[in-house]
């Protein structure tokens, strides 16, 4: 009875705000408007704003907007638009009426789509700063470059950069983040290697733990080896992420939001905007997120705060800084992951799939007061200088700062249905990169032919202060229905295990590098319609040796100089339509020497990945349909091999990767958008370190064939303009991650996951619900590992927008 009394009060209450509320709007007065192009074309997106007051609206698709509740009066509506003067008119409104406006910008549809508009909702983007450190659109990119945009994040409630790629051809999640300082956040898989997220607005920033996308406007992912404009220590032969985070801009705003769903989740987050002085240049953009999420299993939690506070100043027309910072810091139970020890056999086993093993899917097999502290302080500076009409100067400034501390549990998989139960932990582990970076950016001419040059230099410096440890607690009987000592991996166990019998095995990572690049790139466009590309990178690495704690000395310093060359070429046969290209990139990692059989140095050369890669990439009907086909061919060379002779190697070993990459965004119909993406590779030892592994696919390729699909519907006008619902999700093939002529092969079945979202996104605020695993289907990823993900979960989300 007291519940429905108390539901016949709330809707009394909100009938009765209804009502006041229709009184209280007849004192204000409102302004609608339309902005169109010089062709006549609707403009979306374009901001309008009240001069003097933070009022405001966007532009719909429609090129319509409208702003309410304003006290009656005479206004001036302004619109700017970087690179053009701004354009004005007056507007006078009286009580309870709405006044109309129209505006006519001075340039075409085409130009206005190259303009980049704060608010802007786009699936895509046309153009990065990153690809290639400067300027370029997509079509003049030689390059296979995917944008994931803030607005298909918001669809799609997506909280995390996990949740994020699902939305990239070809990359596959392989490992969940562990938190731990050294190896850090998540690892994906693209073109067939393994890779992770630690590049941030085209520098180092790393985040070990799972990283919150409270701060992202978009996501980008480069294909292929890009170490001659980025370096080999974060990037991958398969390719790299980059974060590209929020930047303050002009004028009061932002939002705050409160998410919920199964599992215990809970999520708050802020984004606030504000100028700091009467001039306007001093903006300051702060972005903050807490979380809290149990587990799917029977135990497991993670709990995580960010703060990402970021400050733009304008001294002047030509001089500008950004600085921002980052505060990340988490608690978290460790991985549900499942190792094969060494030599075991799949006959041993007696399984050779994940979906035959006896573990229990939804049983964590730890208690959940075994978790560890991981955290993260980076802090980042920009300087820009216009040095000229065709030159910048850019320094860029980082600092990363990882630490963690705690035990992080593991388990073996085991012949007769026994699994052990292990802990590797951090002690107070810390990792440190400071990477100071410049870079010149010209846009000029030599006679008729137009130059986009960056010339830059890096300085990147590596301080590891690791320490591992760990144990095997017990083993147990996973088959049983009762197991009895089910909970004795508990914190007090553990402590006592070590406090016995001390560790079974310990990994110091102590060591200092340092590595000096310098490097160049031109784009030269030959005529309108065909552009070629050269880059060429010089690296100097310095490994200033492993230290001992034992003896408090260092050993095994050496050093390695690299060139890096990238090549590329576009041909537009249908200018800013389709463009065919082709491009030579390249990848290297660093090698130790070793020794020969007698004991003397033998120096050894820096392992290289080189690819050829060609497709097409068209922009068709204004936008409405981007597509990207690629074909790639990755040889890596160098490899080390062992002897017969113990503990020598030599530098023959080969591998490759194949495949195909395809991307389509399309918007058919007015509010109905596509994304999606397959892939297929084909990677495979040649002459491998392991004879029984040689014409295989490494374990840590991941699966050969995914795919990804997101389609949405958003009304775009009447009385349920913004509402919108998305459908989508995930397939791969089976995984290989045990592939030995001799120990045998293990497969991870393939999987379809399917997700589905609705929402509701006004002005003034925006409501959204998502279900992920909508099938509740049982999958497992890894590379080398089996682990277990995420059953059916669901998520509600809330925001208010100012």
């Amino acid at each position: 009875m007291g519940r429905t009394l108390l539901l016949f009060f709330c809707m009394f209450l909100g009938l009765t705000t209804i009502v006041l509320a229709n009184e209280e709007e007849d004192q204000f007065a409102h302004v609608k408007g339309k902005v169109t192009t010089a062709d006549g074309k609707p403009a979306p997106y374009v901001t309008v704003q009240i001069t003097g007051t933070t009022k405001g609206a966007v532009t719909d698709e429609n090129g319509e907007f409208s702003i309410r509740r304003l006290t009656p009066g005479t206004y001036t509506l302004h619109i700017t638009l970087v690179g053009f003067e701004p354009v004005e008119k007056q507007v006078t409104t009286e009580a309870g009426q709405t006044a109309h406006v129209s505006f006519e910008l001075q340039l075409n549809d085409k130009q206005l789509q190259e303009v980049v508009i704060s608010g802007q909702r786009r699936l895509t983007s046309s153009s990065s700063d990153y690809a290639n450190k400067m300027t370029l659109k997509n079509l003049e990119n030689a390059q296979t470059s995917v944008t994931i945009s803030k607005e298909l994040m918001k669809e799609q409630v997506v909280l995390t950069v996990d949740d994020a790629v699902r939305n990239v051809p070809g990359l596959t999640k392989m490992w969940d983040a562990t938190g731990r300082s050294g190896d850090g956040g998540s690892y994906y898989n693209l073109r067939g290697f393994i890779v992770q997220s630690q590049l941030r607005n085209g520098v180092a920033g790393n985040v070990s733990s799972r990283i919150d996308v409270a701060n992202l406007e978009k996501i980008e992912v480069l294909k292929g080896p890009s170490a001659t404009l980025f370096g080999n220590v974060l990037t991958s032969y398969g390719g790299l992420i980059n974060r590209v985070t929020k930047k303050p801009y002009d004028g009061f705003g932002g939002e705050v939001n409160f998410t919920a769903g199964n599992y215990g989740l809970y999520r708050m987050g802020a984004d606030v905007n504000a100028p700091l002085d009467k001039e306007h240049n001093v903006l300051l953009r702060v972005n903050a997120a807490y979380s809290y999420e149990g587990s799917w299993q029977d135990n497991g939690w993670a709990r995580n705060f960010v703060f990402a506070p970021s400050l733009s100043y304008k001294v002047n027309d030509k001089l500008s800084f950004l600085f921002d910072a980052e505060f990340a810091q988490g608690n978290n139970t460790g991985l549900n992951v499942y190792f094969f020890p060494y030599g075991l056999t799949m006959n041993q086993l007696g399984y050779d799939r994940a979906d035959q093993l006896k573990v229990d899917y939804k049983r964590s097999y730890v208690n959940d007061d075994i978790y560890q502290t991981a955290r993260n302080i980076n802090f980042f500076g920009q300087m820009n200088y216009k040095m000229s009409g065709n030159w910048t100067s850019q320094t860029n400034f980082t600092v990363t700062n990882s630490f963690s501390d705690g035990p992080s549990p593991y388990f073996y998989l085991l012949p007769n249905n026994m699994i052990s139960r292990n802990d590797q932990y951090t002690d107070n582990s810390k990792d440190q990169v400071i990477e100071i970076q410049q870079n010149f950016i010209g846009d000029f001419q030599i006679g008729s032919l137009r130059n986009r040059l960056t010339a830059g230099l890096d300085f990147f410096y590596r301080n590891s202060d690791q320490f591992f440890g760990g144990n095997t607690l017990d083993t147990i009987d996973v088959s049983l229905d009762t197991i009895a000592n089910y909970r004795n991996f508990n914190r007090t166990n553990l402590d006592k295990l070590y406090q016995e019998k001390g560790n079974s095995f310990i990994y110091p990572s102590i060591f200092t590098t340092n590595t000096y690049s310098a490097y160049v790139s031109d784009v030269l466009n030959l005529t309108d319609n065909l552009m070629v590309l050269g880059a060429l990178r010089v690296d100097h690495y310095v490994y200033n040796g492993a230290y001992d704690a034992t003896t408090g000395k260092t050993s095994g310093a050496y050093n390695q100089t690299k060139l890096s060359p990238k090549l590329g070429i576009v041909y537009q046969p249908i200018k800013d339509a389709v463009a065919l290209f082709a491009n030579y990139q390249n990848g290297f990692t660093n090698k130790a020497p070793g020794t020969d059989g007698l004991g003397h140095p033998v120096p050894y050369k820096p392992e290289q990945a080189n690819q050829w890669e060609t497709g097409v990439k068209v922009d068709l009907f204004e936008g409405k349909l981007t597509s990207t086909v690629s074909y790639y061919d990755i040889r890596v060379k160098d490899v080390l091999r062992p002897t017969e002779q113990p503990n020598v190697y030599k530098q023959d070993g080969t591998q490759y990767s194949k495949g195909v990459d395809v991307e389509v965004i399309a918007s058919p119909f007015r509010g109905m958008s596509v994304v999606a993406g397959f892939a297929y590779n084909d990677s495979k030892y040649e002459k491998a370190t392991d004879k029984n592994v040689e014409g295989r696919r490494p374990g840590t390729a991941g699966a050969p064939t995914v795919a990804n699909l997101w389609l949405s519907y958003r009304i775009p006008g009447g009385n349920l303009k913004g509402l919108g619902f998305g459908f989508g999700g995930n397939y791969a093939s089976d995984n290989k991650i045990i592939n030995d002529a001799t120990l045998g092969v293990f497969t991870l079945p393939s999987y379809t996951v399917l997700n589905a979202s609705v929402f509701y996104d006004q002005p003034k605020f925006r409501v959204s619900a998502k279900m992920d695993n909508l099938t509740n289907e049982k999958y497992w990823i890894g590379y080398t590992t089996v682990n277990p993900q995420k059953l059916r979960s669901f998520a509600a989300s809330l925001a208010f927008k100012f």
